[in-house]
């Protein structure tokens, strides 16, 4: 069963959570949430059952997927086979215009090979053209 995030949205951050609360909100195994708690979510331990209050369990699911963020540099590309920031490879891409003011940039990952794909603005192209050597496509 393929991973999926965890949307910190759904929780109501003037509510307090059970374990087992918690986990009927994201639809995830029980066991989970006490593995975040053992991963630092903190709880109000001096009751039973222990609450999670929901401001700190939005804050905890934020804080754990703004570390798992990977922004792109300045002539990189985000390959998805490697899950890591990569600069294309012998530095070249090809922009592939879509609307006037976006379009496309393609490129091959260094590492395995892979088309990466990246959304840029017309306007962003001169600093990318600094890092990569870019070649327009023209539309057909």
């Amino acid at each position: 069963m393929p991973r999926r995030r965890t949307n910190y949205r759904l929780v109501k951050i003037h509510r307090s959570y059970t374990v087992e609360e918690a986990a009927r909100v994201f639809g995830i195994h029980k066991n989970t949430v006490r593995a975040w708690i053992e991963g630092g979510l903190p709880v109000c331990k001096d009751m039973r059952p222990h609450l999670i209050l929901g401001r700190e369990l939005a804050a905890f699911l934020q804080s754990r997927r703004a570390k798992k963020k990977r922004p792109c540099a300045a002539g990189e590309m985000y390959c998805l086979r490697c899950r890591a920031p990569r600069t294309p490879a012998g530095r070249m891409a090809d922009f592939i215009p879509k609307t006037d003011a976006l379009g496309n940039l393609v490129g091959i990952c260094p590492e395995c090979s892979t088309m990466m794909y990246q959304r840029a603005s017309v306007a962003r192209l001169c600093a990318i053209r600094e890092k990569l050597d870019i070649t327009i496509v023209e539309a057909r």
